[in-house]
């Protein structure tokens, strides 16, 4: 598999749908104008048959957060540094459920940040993890924030280490 940008020249936006209005919303009548205003970027990965087809996506950002809704050690650490990657969304199409799709996008996602991390340096990654895929993120090494429970965050220390680990 491999992501590209969003392109709708490209991208069927109408026929894809992942089960969630607000993601299919999103990625139908938003995806675009905020990548054009540069506030995020929306990746896909497009059916190897039908590249007008998408199979999944995701979206990254930047913002801003604060610290003392991490741990301590955290809090301490990168005191001077509030803002953070995020994940902003992620789905996969209903056609493509189960077939490991998810997961695919999460490492894709996290690699990208941590690629620009080394560009721009910051040190944690944030999900909002909605309708109970709080486990699922929790595969991947995320925690949750102390008060915030569906918000979870990894330090891109920890990422960095998970990728050196498996060359």
């Amino acid at each position: 598999m491999n992501s590209v940008a969003l392109d709708k020249n490209i991208h069927n936006r109408k026929e894809f749908d992942c089960g969630v209005n607000e993601l299919n919303n999103f990625l139908k009548l938003t995806a675009n104008q905020q990548s054009n205003k540069d506030n995020s970027r929306t990746y896909v990965i497009e059916d190897k048959n039908d590249k007008s087809i998408i199979i999944g996506f995701y979206t990254l950002t930047m913002i801003g957060v604060e610290l003392n809704l991490f741990a301590k050690k955290l809090e301490k650490k990168h005191n001077s540094n509030t803002s953070v990657g995020l994940v902003a969304r992620l789905a996969v199409s209903k056609r493509y459920k189960n077939r490991g799709v998810g997961s695919w996008l999460v490492v894709d996602a996290l690699l990208k940040l941590l690629n620009a991390s080394e560009i721009v340096g910051f040190s944690l990654i944030v999900v909002d993890a909605k309708d109970g895929k709080k486990s699922f993120y929790e595969k991947f090494g995320f925690q949750s924030f102390k008060d915030e429970k569906n918000k979870m965050y990894i330090s891109v220390a920890d990422i960095r280490k998970s990728f050196t680990n498996r060359v």
